[in-house]
């Protein structure tokens, strides 16, 4: 539930930390480090998975036989197109015979890879006719919007559909907290470098990875909107909901869907614990009684509350915006210029895989739970164009297949912005 989107867009199949090849290879370290996983073939021995990988990843990946499964999986594989290097960072297309896979190579000082990522990469729709055809295969509900945005006209929809209908957003919600911390930073009110300690009462579920931290852990401002944004993670969103206070983040949304605002921690409490009979009951509520309702529910020990895999009340018990509204929060935050907010949105493209020459600025942010995707990003091209595009999917009655809708989406939506930038 509210999963890190990043699981949802761009499916894992393996993430190591090898050691350098050898020095006679040609090319920067990690360019180095890709030729040989290119090169390499099943069954590798022992001696060679010792040479190329840490002892601490080769024991979690399940020695010479879990790194020779993952080698049988993909290989081989052919380098494609380049999407972005660095020195110590390179993306690119790689093939395989089960498919192409987005490849994220990530060396160290001394030249060993710190990390490995394969994300399953389809083709993007090459005009809006193959857009709609696809949108009508995706989920019984669909709102989609693609935008370009314009300093003097805002928000200016290129292609949409259903694209001012207000969907569940899952985790694409923290847009409107992250815009909230931005504000109350920009007026001093509060600062990116503030520090908060980890408050039991505060932490949530994952996903996510600061509910495992020790309680009075302090962390910045900033640090919490990184977590928030980059891996969507819960305890980082509620710390700073409760910092900002409810009323501040209810004001950065449109209308009034989304009062009283809930945390993260009240909508799992709400769906997961005594279900449905607390969730009727805060339902069948006024507004003001609901309100003085979820703080009590952070007493609920988190212990106490339970996964579930139907959809449950998403159409009252989530939150809401529409394709053009998160076309809309964007803008605010990109008009805002600030570097943090820049650091936060841009630490996780979601698999969007954009080549970096032609599009160098991407942000991302999405979210899910069971009956619900949602997926955006904005995309600054190298001429400065600015675009949006957004897609929220839902299914009040069954869960949504999200290994295979998840890869469909990324692709659609980044023929989405290729069209619009270029319209």
């Amino acid at each position: 539930m509210i999963r890190r989107i990043m699981s949802v867009c761009a499916v894992l199949l393996m993430v190591l930390g090898l050691t350098a090849v050898p020095a006679t290879a040609a090319g920067t370290p990690v360019e180095q480090q890709r030729d040989w996983l290119v090169n390499a073939r099943p069954p590798m021995s022992a001696d060679d998975i010792e040479q190329h990988l840490t002892p601490e990843l080769a024991a979690a990946v399940g020695g010479p036989d879990g790194f020779n499964a993952f080698l049988s999986s993909v290989a081989p594989l052919t380098p494609g197109t380049v999407l972005s290097e660095s020195p110590g960072r390179l993306r690119q297309i790689l093939s395989g015979p089960t498919g192409d896979f987005v490849t994220t190579l990530v060396v160290d000082a001394t030249g060993r890879l710190a990390g490995l990522q394969l994300a399953p990469y389809l083709p993007a729709p090459g005009s809006w006719t193959e857009i709609d055809t696809t949108l009508r295969t995706l989920a019984p509900r669909v709102s989609f919007a693609a935008t370009r945005i314009d300093p003097a006209r805002g928000c200016t929809v290129v292609h949409g559909r259903d694209e001012r209908t207000a969907r569940p957003l899952g985790s694409m919600f923290k847009l409107y907290v992250l815009s909230a911390l931005a504000r109350a930073t920009a007026t001093g009110r509060l600062s990116w470098d503030t520090e908060v300690p980890l408050k039991p009462e505060w932490k949530s579920l994952p996903s996510g990875v600061l509910q495992d931290q020790p309680d009075g852990t302090p962390f910045t401002l900033a640090e919490y909107a990184r977590y928030m944004i980059s891996i969507s993670d819960n305890t980082a969103t509620d710390h700073l909901i409760h910092t900002l206070g409810r009323p501040a983040v209810e004001r950065e949304f449109p209308g009034t869907a989304n009062r009283p605002l809930m945390t993260t921690r009240n909508l799992f409490t709400l769906k997961g614990w005594h279900y449905p009979a607390t969730a009727k009951s805060y339902l069948a509520a006024p507004a003001p009684v609901r309100r003085a309702t979820l703080p009590l529910l952070d007493r609920v020990p988190r212990t106490a509350i339970t996964a579930w895999e139907q959809p449950r009340d998403i159409d009252t018990l989530e939150w809401f915006a529409s394709p053009v509204d998160i076309c809309r929060i964007y803008s605010t935050l990109w008009q805002r210029h600030d570097p943090a907010v820049n650091a936060a949105l841009t630490a996780n493209d979601g698999g969007l895989a954009l080549p970096a020459s032609a599009y160098p600025t991407v942000w991302f942010k999405g979210g899910s739970e069971p009956g619900v995707l949602s997926l955006s990003y904005l995309a600054q091209a190298a001429d400065g164009t600015l675009v949006t595009a957004t897609l929220e999917l839902s299914d009040p009655k069954h869960p949504l297949d999200e290994a295979t809708l998840a890869p469909q989406a990324v692709a659609l939506l980044r023929g989405a912005l290729t069209l619009a930038a270029a319209d």
